[in-house]
């Protein structure tokens, strides 16, 4: 008789370094050499973007064992919470590591739990509720933050999922320049898009963080197949330690909840939501771009941030009366950070002009209320009226988005949406 261990871990890694995908990789690659057997693959489970207390990518880690006996359980136990001890950033204010270990079935209570911490902000409280309810053991280090993206892990469904391959550096090179070869990287994206994605973007390496985490590069796709031969490609100037491929949400829209009507948002959480442009859009300071989404309900400021960089082109052109469907968060300040729109209709939009004059000359204005005055013949119109005249919009209806480089690891790219439906 076999026994299956859930384990969860989150909370590890800090804006200095280290990554929970790494010692995550480190355990199982130690576990596997110690003869244990882990089933499938690792999940890696991105949680609520706009968390007020996350780590850096927000992205928790659980996997299941195969165990033969209870005695394993305390041994496998003990190494795992040591090894998190030993490589977690604990030395950081804001690194609250938490383990949790789970040998039930998984419940409708965990799957909705899981949600919750991916579309809401979920307290430390409400995870060791559930845990102490369904007998899962939980394992702080400090404030222990940690357990609520560990349990989410180990519950979370993915009837949407992709697969991420992470190659990992040497520890001498962490913090230094990552010697990607860039020709490499175009390559392998041009023999592997679409079944890869969000590879390379205007002359970035988009598979490479820019953080002194221990990720030399990432490549995320559909399949674990697609990705390894991706990997099979990438060519790199320094040692790959190990690597990995992890099942995850990323890129399927798990964090976004549908909002019948604007009044129904609230901060710090994300959306998919209807409404109609009020006016043209503004640019603030800092190069970013703001537009106002209203309907019956209220009224929501959106933004399309500078590192969205050409994405702003599009929305320079939206006008008042365009109707649209946002997807999107709303941050610290209550603006909703635009991932992508459809614009389901456009309006029509005009230009006036002065009238023309019989001689073929577009004429001038004689002065307030004194009509118009033609500067080639001198003719006069005292009521004339201004011609109104449609302007051709270049902007099409359809669906836009924001450049791989400015992505959210949870938003689903369009590559992705034409390939497996709309919706």
């Amino acid at each position: 008789m076999y026994d299956k261990l859930y384990v969860g871990i989150d909370d590890t890694d800090s804006n200095e370094g280290m990554c929970t995908t790494y010692i995550t990789s480190v355990i199982l690659d130690e576990l596997k050499d110690c003869g244990y057997t882990i089933e499938g693959y690792p999940h890696l489970i991105r949680l609520n973007p706009f968390a007020r207390f996350k780590t850096r990518g927000n992205g928790a880690l659980s996997f299941r064992l195969i165990l033969k006996s209870e005695k394993e359980k305390e041994k496998i136990r003990k190494f795992i919470l040591d090894k998190v001890g030993e490589l977690a950033e604990l030395q950081c204010d804001k690194t609250n590591p938490g383990v949790v270990f789970y040998d039930g079935e998984i419940t409708d209570e965990m799957k909705s739990f899981s949600i919750r911490t991916i579309r809401d902000i979920v307290s430390i409280e409400d995870a060791q509720k559930l845990a102490d309810k369904i007998g899962a053991e939980t394992f702080k280090f400090k404030k222990g933050r940690g357990i609520i993206g560990a349990l989410a892990a180990i519950g979370c469904e993915l009837p949407d999922r992709t697969y991420e391959l992470l190659a990992y550096r040497t520890g001498e090179n962490c913090g230094t320049d990552r010697l990607l070869d860039e020709g490499s990287v175009r390559k392998m994206n041009d023999e592997t898009y679409p079944e890869t994605f969000d590879n390379v973007d205007d002359g970035y390496m988009a598979i490479e963080p820019h953080t002194p985490c221990p990720v030399l590069y990432g490549i995320r796709g559909e399949s674990p197949e697609a990705v390894r031969k991706a990997h099979s490609i990438v060519k790199s100037g320094e040692t790959i330690e190990r690597f990995r491929v992890f099942k995850t949400n990323q890129h399927t829209d798990m964090h976004l909840q549908r909002a019948a009507k604007i009044s129904d948002m609230e901060q710090f959480k994300c959306y998919i939501v209807e409404g109609e442009v009020k006016e043209k859009p503004q640019p603030i300071e800092g190069g970013h771009l703001i537009f106002i989404l209203m309907d019956d309900s209220g009224e929501q400021e959106c933004a399309a941030y500078e590192p969205t960089k050409g994405f702003r082109d599009i929305v320079r052109q939206l006008a008042a009366g365009d109707k649209l469907r946002v997807y999107g968060g709303i941050g610290e300040k209550g603006t909703l950070n635009v991932e992508k729109f459809k614009i389901l209709e456009l309006a029509k939009v005009y230009k006036t002009l002065n009238p023309m004059c019989e001689c073929g000359k577009r004429m001038k204005s004689a002065g307030k209320d004194k009509g118009y005055k033609c500067p080639k013949c001198g003719r006069k119109l005292r009521n004339g009226l201004k011609e109104k005249i449609e302007i051709q919009r270049t902007i099409k209806e359809g669906f836009y988005e924001v450049p791989p480089s400015a992505r959210r690891h949870l938003s689903k790219p369009l590559v992705r949406m034409f390939n497996n439906g709309l919706k």
